[in-house]
């Protein structure tokens, strides 16, 4: 049995829940959108081809603001394909993914189905083939009331009314070779801030996210966000991260400690920007929008859904790519990621899971066929509902384990939340014990502990192993059961962990 000691204290907290924390992705790749959360014709579309059976599964899941188009697909697309009747819209080609590209999906759609879906919409724009025109020109399209070329067109094509997005991406991931329309960090650090500039002149009230690094591990990491930063400071409001992981030839351990890497790259970007801030003098704080993260497979499958395979498959309409099936450990994982963003929730702003629906994602979908949870939907669909209020901070003396990637790690990793207006705590918890459960013990120095309003616990369904999966065939076997033995009295509250397990615990307080 490993132990685990908590502190939290009413005095230490480190700023308000931002509730764009819990954002998701929606890009044109594989499954996403068609079969995914656009198909019509399936028994549970509705009259605009949106499935109710996935719709009512996303707004469980709660996510409050949703990336789109992409994702490297943004790198080559054209806005205005988007637009306009379905049947006049080009076919074209997608170079990211290797697909053909319909078009039946585009902008106003998104505005539609998220408007349904309660969402808040982040827009990518072109940075990759296109720039400062057609930068400028999708923000009057989307959001000048009329009178315009652009907004009358808008009119036109059925939405008289303004869109009124406010978050805009200055593409995606341009420090990358494999983007099309990779640029330096000096050619994109100037392109996004005169696009950014053309854009604040047709819309001065919108937000933007200048494209930081697409992972610590890359070479150019730490010197591109301070050259872009350094030419655009001003015109931007978040500098974007991306971080996807994977178990690696069954390190567990490492694997299951992969938040203490999330944690290192919020840190080190967060000094970068205020390092250029100081030396450029200055006034404001660029924040942090980490706009994709998860679990991703991307060495070690050799299925037909890797983009190798699919683009040696030929060009094909949205083809199944990397529909990860994921398991408990995954979901473990998942949880300590969300974590680490909570607990840096005074920087990290944004953060958008990738992706929504089939690709790596919360949620899959068959086409004509049903629509259901993966074990990662859980700790998201908690996190987003309980995590209220103030951030608290957390001292952790737990027992360690030994990771070849990450040396010691705690055992046991927490975030909390206090909802001084609820009168309500959450605790959300992970045992990385493969084999041992954890007794945790949580000292709440300026709170008096009342009922336990909610205890749950996502663990390694009984007769199953680790990788015990959802999937169409064997059902939704992984998910959240109640949380035995749960005691909250006085300053204390203790509870057990069992092994590979993630855990929330809500309860009343008062003040002590």
């Amino acid at each position: 049995m490993s132990r685990a000691r908590i502190s939290i204290d009413r005095d230490f907290t480190i700023g308000e829940v931002p509730r764009r924390l819990f954002g998701s992705f929606v890009e044109h790749m594989g499954r996403c959108v068609y079969t995914g959360i656009y198909e019509p014709g399936h028994p549970e579309a509705d009259e605009h081809g949106f499935r109710q059976d996935v719709m009512k599964l996303v707004k469980e899941l709660g996510a409050t603001v949703v990336r789109y188009p992409g994702g490297n697909f943004v790198s080559g697309y054209n806005w205005e394909d988007g637009i306009g009747p379905v049947p006049d819209r080009p076919r074209r080609l997608d170079g990211a993914w290797h697909t053909l590209e319909t078009n039946a999906f585009g902008l106003h759609e998104f505005v539609d189905w998220s408007r349904q879906a309660g969402t808040e919409i982040m827009e990518a724009i072109n940075l990759g083939t296109r720039g400062v025109d057609a930068a400028r020109e999708i923000v009057e399209y989307a959001n000048h009331p009329g009178g315009t070329y652009l907004s009358d067109l808008r009119a036109k094509n059925g939405h008289k009314d303004p869109f009124d997005i406010k978050l805009w991406c200055l593409g995606n991931e341009m420090d990358g070779p494999w983007q099309i329309g990779h640029k330096t960090a000096a050619e994109y650090g100037r392109l996004a801030q005169e696009a950014g500039k053309a854009m604040r002149f047709v819309d001065p009230d919108i937000e933007l996210v200048a494209c930081g690094s697409s992972s610590s591990s890359m070479s150019t990491f730490g010197a591109w966000e301070q050259t872009v930063l350094a030419h655009a400071y001003e015109e931007v409001d978040y500098v974007s991260l991306h971080a996807y992981y994977q178990e690696h030839d069954g390190d567990a351990a490492s694997f299951l400690a992969s938040a203490v890497d999330m944690d290192y790259f919020i840190e080190s970007v967060v000094s970068t920007a205020d390092a250029v801030r100081a030396r450029g003098k200055h006034k404001k704080h660029i924040n942090l929008s980490f706009d994709e993260w998860n679990v991703w497979y991307q060495r070690g499958l050799s299925t037909d859904d890797q983009p190798d395979a699919v683009a040696k498959a030929g060009w094909r309409e949205h083809p199944r790519v990397i529909e990860d099936e994921y398991n408990v450990t995954d979901a473990v994982v998942v949880g300590t990621l969300l974590n680490s963003l909570l607990r840096h929730g005074d920087r990290v702003k944004i953060a958008n899971q990738a992706q929504l629906v089939n690709v790596i994602a919360p949620i899959r979908s068959e086409e004509n066929g049903p629509a259901w949870r993966q074990s990662i939907f859980h700790p998201f669909a908690r996190m987003a509902e309980l995590a209220r209020g103030q951030i608290l901070r957390t001292a952790v003396d737990s027992d360690k384990t030994a990771t070849a990637l990450f040396g010691d790690t705690d055992l046991v990793d927490v975030s909390a939340t206090w909802n001084e207006e609820s009168g309500r705590m959450a605790f959300f918890l992970a045992n990385r014990s493969l084999a041992e459960a954890a007794e945790v013990e949580v000292a709440l120095r300026g709170f008096e502990a009342g009922r336990v309003t909610r205890a749950e616990v996502l663990a390694v369904p009984e007769g199953k192993d680790r990788l015990a999966t959802n999937n169409a065939r064997v059902g939704e076997q992984v998910g959240l059961a109640p949380l035995q033995g749960v005691k909250a009295a006085g300053s204390e509250l203790r509870l057990s962990l069992p092994a590979l397990s993630w855990a929330v615990v809500e309860l009343e307080v008062g003040k002590a």
